[in-house]
């Protein structure tokens, strides 16, 4: 059985969700993989007339061998996909949540 790292895993969904969810051709689909320093974005980039668009649906960081989700726009939520792919609760960090707050869900504290 091949083994998959947490770079790998996260980069496979955010690349998953980047092709189910196309932009139009004036916006630009841009995935971050920053391995160095474990940050993973995706981003839209655009004008649509003279508004300019940026996005960041996803953005996940893993420190600690922990993920942390800075911020999910997603349906079925980045959280849910990782349990769905074998990463325990005690390995998520929902980022997002204020500290106060992370300790009312199932996922990591810090």
């Amino acid at each position: 059985m091949e083994t998959i790292t947490y770079q790998q895993l996260i980069k496979d969904i955010i690349e998953n969700y980047a092709h189910k969810h196309p932009q139009d051709n004036d916006i630009e689909t841009q995935i971050v993989c920053d391995t160095i320093n474990n940050h993973y974005l995706l981003l839209y980039v655009g004008w649509q007339g003279e508004k300019q668009i940026y996005g960041c649906p996803i953005h996940v960081d893993i420190k600690d061998n922990k993920f942390w989700i800075q911020r999910d726009l997603t349906e079925q939520g980045i959280a849910s996909q990782l349990l769905e792919s074998g990463v325990s609760k005690e390995n998520i960090v929902l980022g997002f949540r204020s500290p106060f707050n992370r300790k009312f869900t199932d996922f990591a504290t810090p």
